[in-house]
C-alpha cells in the first residue's frame, strides 16, 4: 500500500487554511518527502505522518518556500536521538546552499545527514520502488520526480497446479525463468500474470514541460502545480509557474488517471475556480487541501 499525505499546499506564503509546499510518501514503513516547505515538521504531526520513520527528502528547488521546514525538522529529530542517517537530495549547484541552512546554527545533530545532487535520472533505489527526476521550467534549476513501484508476478493458482509447481519451485521458476517440471518444460510466463506497480509524479514550480507528460505517462497520479488560474496566465509565464489549466493539458496528454493540483496561490481563498478550469480540460482531477490523504 502507498499512501500521500499533503502536508502544505500553498505557493509562495501560508494562509490560515494552507501551509507550505510538502507532499510526504508512506510506503513500506518508511517515510519520504518531497518538499519541505515552513512548518512541516508541524503538519506530519497534525496528520499523523511519523518523522522518525523518515529516510529521505528530495527538494524540487531552492527557493524558499520549499526549503525553509528543513532545518527544524532535522533538529526535532536529533532531540529525539536520531541515528539514522538521512538524505536531501537536491538540484546539482544547490548543495552549498542546503548545507549552508542545515548549519547556519552550528546545532549538533547526532546522525548524518547527507546532501546529493540531483541530475536527470535515476536517483534512488527503495525497496520495491525507484524514484527518479526529471528537468523542469523554472527561474533557478529545479527538478520533478517521479516514484515507480516495481512491477509484480503472481502464479496463477490453477495454472501453477496444473503444471505441478509446489513448494521451492516458485520461487526457482521465477529466478530462471523457465525449469523441467518432471518431462514438461515450464516457463514463468504460462503460470504467472504481471501486475503492473503504482506509480505518481510530484511536479512543483515550473512552466508546463514536455517532461512531466513523459515521466507522467500513465501514472496512478499527477501532484502538479497550480499557482493561477487562466486570467493571470501571463503572470504565470512571467513568474514561471502553471495554471491550473495548463497542469490539465498535461494530464490529458500523459493520460494519467488522476490530477491533484497544488501550490495554490493565497489570493485564491478556496480551490474552486482552479478545479472548475482544470476539471473542464481533465475531468479527473481536484484541488488538494492540507491533510488530504490518498491511499493507493
Amino acid at each position: 500500500m502507498l499512501k500521500l499525505t499533503f502536508l502544505g499546499t500553498s505557493g509562495s506564503a501560508p494562509t490560515k487554511r494552507r501551509g507550505m509546499p510538502s507532499v510526504a510518501l508512506e510506503y513500506d514503513g518508511g517515510v519520504y518527502l518531497f518538499d519541505c516547505g515552513e512548518g512541516s515538521q508541524r503538519q506530519m504531526l497534525m496528520y499523523g505522518v511519523n518523522h522518525a520513520a523518515l529516510r529521505a527528502i528530495f527538494i524540487s528547488h531552492i527557493h524558499g518556500d520549499h526549503v525553509i521546514g528543513i532545518p527544524g525538522l532535522l533538529r526535532t529529530m536529533a532531540l529525539n536521538r536520531r541515528t539514522t542517517p538521512i538524505d536531501i537530495f537536491v538540484p546539482k549547484g544547490c548543495e552549498g546552499a542546503i548545507k549552508a541552512l542545515i548549519g547556519f546554527d552550528k546545532a549538533s545533530m547526532g546522525y548524518g545527514v547527507n546532501v546529493k545532487a540531483v541530475n536527470a535520472g535515476s536517483i534512488y533505489d527503495g525497496k520495491g520502488f525507484k524514484i527518479s527526476a526529471f528537468k523542469l521550467n523554472h527561474s533557478v534549476p529545479s527538478f520533478g520526480y517521479a516514484f515507480k513501484e516495481n512491477d509484480k508476478t503472481h502464479f496463477i493458482k490453477e495454472k501453477a497446479i496444473s503444471a505441478g509447481l509446489e513448494g521451492r519451485m516458485f520461487s526457482e521458476l521465477l529466478k530462471k525463468g523457465s525449469m523441467k517440471v518432471g518431462k514438461k518444460l515450464v516457463k514463468a510466463s504460462d503460470v504467472t500474470t504481471k501486475e503492473k506497480g503504482l506509480a505518481f509524479a510530484y511536479v512543483a514550480d515550473t512552466r508546463p514541460t514536455s517532461s512531466t507528460a513523459v515521466k507522467a505517462r500513465g501514472n496512478d497520479i499527477l501532484i502538479h502545480e497550480a499557482t493561477y488560474a487562466s486570467d493571470l496566465e501571463t503572470l504565470a509565464k512571467e513568474r514561471m509557474h502553471s495554471t491550473a489549466a495548463e497542469a490539465a493539458t498535461i494530464a490529458k496528454k500523459a493520460s494519467v488517471k488522476r490530477l491533484i493540483l497544488f501550490h495554490v496561490s493565497a489570493r485564491y481563498k478556496d480551490g474552486r475556480k482552479l478545479a472548475s478550469e482544470a476539471k473542464a480540460i481533465f475531468n479527473n482531477s481536484e484541488v488538494a487541501k492540507d491533510g488530504l490523504k490518498i491511499l493507493l
